[in-house]
């Protein structure tokens, strides 16, 4: 009887995993899980895109290709309609423009500075404070656009329009500098010791480490934090459509009131167009077009990204 019962239990255990067995099964089951958050993220682009495009084909079945890409109007909510999306584009870009011109320098120098001369007590405490930026919301940047910062520019700038490209632009940089000044200190903190330790075995300067050894060897981490910046300004919302207005101007001059491609959006998404008219169809072409912009910057980031790492590794 216990021999019979001693034989039982040796068979029950027998069909126990080992723990070989049971690691390969948890393998395979975080495995499945990575590979199916990856899956869900490209079902969700595909979806995106082909929402996008149907919309978007729905349109040009009534507007001409060459009318919107070459006419200077953009009047669709008005009596007479006009479909050019340039205005739309140029005041995207005057903004942007505006943004990188204050947000590249400052995140640059704001980098070298906690990657090369800050102790690591400073950097620790610094750079989550600077980090606290990108956790504003984008609509209290845009009323401190509007109410702070156009009123100061307007002491120093009497002919500046209550709404303008200058001011939000001002403030999109303020906003990007986080996301330059981290992603950049990052790259370059990265760079190994013993290139500093050899510029500095040659006579280097500090500021000349930072500059022709550092730098060029983090160049593709800072190249990749400019276009993400810059995508990033791209795509703002909030802080153009409240402080730049809503007048789609095809002009470079930023004191005058300008209109970008999300601020449209914006517009036409408050409820006040119909569905499924030409007019609602808009947003849907502004849309991939806005698309098509950052996916280029996006392309244009990992060749950057690419090649750097090619000349320096």
């Amino acid at each position: 009887m216990g021999l019979r019962s001693r034989n039982s239990w040796r068979r029950k255990g027998s069909n126990k995993l080992d723990p070989r067995q049971r690691q390969k099964i948890k393998e395979t089951l975080i495995e499945s899980t990575l590979f199916l958050s990856a899956l869900l993220s490209v079902v969700i682009t595909i979806g995106i895109v082909c929402v996008l495009m149907v919309e978007t084909y729905e349109f040009f079945k009534v507007v001409s290709l060459t009318d919107f890409l070459t006419d200077t109007e953009w009047t669709p909510l008005f009596s007479e309609k006009h479909f050019g999306i340039l205005p739309l584009i140029a005041g995207t870009f005057l903004t942007t423009l505006i943004a990188m011109c204050v947000s590249m320098p400052i995140g640059l120098i704001s980098a070298i500075y906690l990657s090369e001369y800050a102790s690591g007590r400073v950097r620790a405490t610094i750079k989550p404070f600077l980090e606290i930026l990108a956790a504003v919301p984008t609509v209290v940047y845009g009323y401190f656009a509007l109410l702070f910062v156009t009123p100061l520019l307007q002491k120093l700038i009497p002919d500046l329009s209550g709404f303008n490209a200058l001011s939000p632009g001002i403030v999109m940089g303020i906003m990007i500098v986080p996301i330059i000044s981290s992603l950049s200190e990052d790259a370059m903190h990265a760079v190994p010791v013993r290139l500093r330790e050899g510029g500095y075995a040659l006579g280097s300067t500090r500021l000349q480490v930072a500059l022709s050894i550092v730098l060029p060897a983090a160049l593709s981490g800072v190249l990749a934090s400019f276009i993400l910046g810059l995508s990033r300004a791209v795509g703002e919302t909030m802080i153009v459509a409240i402080a730049a207005g809503l007048q789609p101007r095809l002009t470079i001059n930023p004191l005058v009131p300008i209109e970008t491609v999300t601020a449209y959006i914006v517009q036409v998404s408050l409820g006040d167009t119909p569905t499924g008219t030409i007019e609602y169809m808009t947003i849907f072409s502004a849309g991939i077009t806005l698309f098509m912009m950052t996916f280029v910057l996006n392309i244009v980031s990992y060749l950057l990204r690419k090649k750097f790492r090619e000349v320096y590794d």
